[in-house]
């Protein structure tokens, strides 16, 4: 947990300092008015007594009240502002790392994982630097200030103390024994829990339309009911220190007044008003004490559940980022080209290889396809390129530079990606089109509205009620998935990249709006190099170079004319979509 406190700032080191400051001034404050409770208890036993001294000292102890008061108020702010500065920077953190994660690693944590130590995590480290900054400063302080005060008032009192002290700490430790192995369940299974929800909202529209909810909701209530009775196993177990707690204050007040009682009824009567007085206070003090362990158990329970959120931070923030950057980030002596050199690739945890012994070139403003049946690695090698994973063997050029030796963001500005399944961010149009960073310039609103057109979102875009600034929902809600197509294509557009990557970014369009865009894309992207993966051999017959992938092999490389007549994993599927004759064999 310690870790996580390196990212206070000078700011947040100097508000623990006034804390801690103020912090004992209320202590201070708080431990004197007992001194003047005994002194007025004496002065209204004593005969002759001056109405102004007793004043006086009730005087002293409200402004001692009122001093504790306005400590504490300054110290919690202080504190508040600390908690929410470690909240802000470490999520901020977090979030950053995420961003740097490879895919794989992404998927490893998963995004409800990910989300619960972003939110969940970090409240429950906050939670103890916000109570602990006080109770574990207050605590000790008042302890060794009341023990100091009632040491050799009277043996009997300091035993009775000794063993509520005792009793205390005897219940505290044994909740925490059976509490705190349960607390890094409850964390897992919240994620578990949030795993569940988070698919069960994404899915929603396919659960309707199968009559589904009974099934989820089963499915929700597996995880739902282990995160409930632990949390009721655990809160449970904590109710009892409440009464426990109130037992052994009132128990210690009482103890201590039967014992004064006896002292005085024994004592002669001079000493009597002396012993009285010292009950008060010792009584006094003597809750300070038992208060002051409580606090520290109190923290010593929060602290095991805030570790287990810190080791959980610590995992995502100390994550060893397996794509690294590289330092190349000049002008390259080509331009668009992309060449694959015996490439092969697996995934991490995999026995076998996806993709084996790869190699092609494209050149500069060629169209460069990929085919093949689902599973074949197609979308895997095209994701090699952006160095969403990286090659096992051999290695990937871009504009004859390898790509692990580009900073991420170098590489990235050449290509025009646009994923499998679109994505689309909440906001405008106009934003989802502009989106990302394009070496410092935006693209202007004519820009945004040639991209449009270009990737057939025009039509559709103007016919919203403000056109390019209507507003569009998180995840494209509000729009058809053909719709979502385009306006990732016109993203990609708007970047005027060197090289464009489709993944099977045409699937959710008619054939009709499929050619059009096909036949503007051509014309508008003539000068880039077109990579593009896709199922309907339509969309990719007029390619320069096409490649098809079969169980992870290249089984087959050429223009479409050549492919009919040489690769039969080919032929098979272009004679399955369409006829000889629109295949022109």
């Amino acid at each position: 947990m310690f870790k996580l406190f390196r990212s206070f700032g000078k700011k947040d080191y100097l508000f623990i300092a006034l804390a801690v400051l103020f912090i004992a001034g209320q202590v201070v404050l708080e431990l004197k008015m007992p001194e003047y409770m005994s002194s007025i208890t004496t002065l209204v036993q004593t005969e002759g007594s001056e109405m102004g001294d007793i004043l006086r000292n009730g005087g002293l102890m409200l402004l001692c009240a009122f001093g504790s008061l306005v400590s504490t108020i300054i110290a919690g702010w202080f504190v508040a502002n600390v908690g929410a500065d470690f909240t802000f920077i470490v999520r901020k953190k977090i979030f950053d790392k995420v961003e740097e994660l490879s895919i794989d690693d992404i998927k490893r944590f998963s995004t409800a994982s990910l989300i619960t130590r972003t939110t969940n995590d970090v409240t429950q480290v906050r939670t103890v630097i916000t109570m602990g900054a006080n109770m574990l400063i207050r605590a000790p302080l008042s302890a060794i200030w009341a023990i100091i005060k009632i040491s050799g008032k009277n043996w009997q009192w300091s035993v009775a103390t000794g063993v509520a002290v005792v009793i205390m700490l005897a219940t505290i430790i044994t909740i925490m024994m059976l509490v705190i192995p349960r607390f890094k369940e409850i964390q897992k299974l919240t994620d578990k829990l949030n795993g569940v929800t988070q698919e069960n909202l994404k899915g929603i529209r396919v659960v309707r339309a199968f009559n589904a909810e009974k099934y989820q909701e089963k499915k929700f209530d597996t995880p739902n009911t282990e995160v409930a009775n632990t949390t009721r196993f655990v809160d449970r177990i904590l109710s009892i220190m409440t009464p426990t707690m109130h037992l052994v204050f009132n128990g210690i007040s009482l103890t201590i007044y039967l014992i004064g009682a006896a002292l005085i009824s024994q004592s002669v009567m001079a000493d009597r008003l002396t012993l009285f007085s010292d009950m008060v206070v010792f009584s006094t003090y003597a809750t300070h004490v038992i208060f002051s362990f409580l606090m520290v158990a109190i923290i010593f329970m929060l602290i095991p559940r805030a570790q287990v959120s810190a080791e959980r931070i610590n995992e995502v923030l100390d994550k060893e980022i397996t794509i690294q950057d590289g330092n190349f980030d000049d002008e390259t002596a080509e331009t668009g080209t992309v060449e694959f050199r015996n490439v092969s690739f697996k995934y991490p945890d995999a026995e076998e290889y996806l993709l084996k012994d790869i190699s092609f070139r494209a050149e500069k403003g060629q169209t460069v396809a990929f085919i093949g049946s689902t599973g074949s690695g197609k979308s895997t090698l095209i994701n090699l390129i952006p160095r969403f994973y990286d090659a096992t063997d051999g290695a990937v050029f871009v504009d004859g530079v390898n790509v692990r030796d580009y900073k991420q963001k170098a590489l990235h500005r050449k290509l025009g990606y646009v994923p499998q399944k679109a994505v689309i961010f909440s906001g405008t149009v106009s934003s989802n089109i502009s989106y990302g960073d394009t070496g410092g310039k935006k693209p202007s609103e004519r820009k945004i509205q040639t991209a449009a057109k270009v990737a057939q979102a025009k039509s559709f875009v103007e016919k919203l009620d403000k056109q390019y600034n209507s507003h569009i929902a998180q995840a494209g809600t509000n729009i058809s998935g053909g719709q979502k197509q385009r306006l990732a294509i016109a993203r990609a557009v708007a970047r005027d990249p060197e090289i464009y990557i489709f993944d099977d970014s045409f699937s959710a369009l008619d054939y009709k709006t499929d050619a059009a865009l096909r036949k503007a894309l051509k014309e508008y992207t003539k000068d880039a190099t077109s990579l593009i993966v896709a199922q309907r051999i339509g969309t990719i017959m007029h390619a320069d170079q096409i490649i098809v992938l079969d169980k992870g092999f290249c089984v087959g490389h050429g223009t479409h004319r050549e492919l009919m007549k040489n690769c039969e994993v080919y032929r098979e599927i272009a004679l399955s979509q369409l006829t000889k004759e629109e295949l022109n064999v």
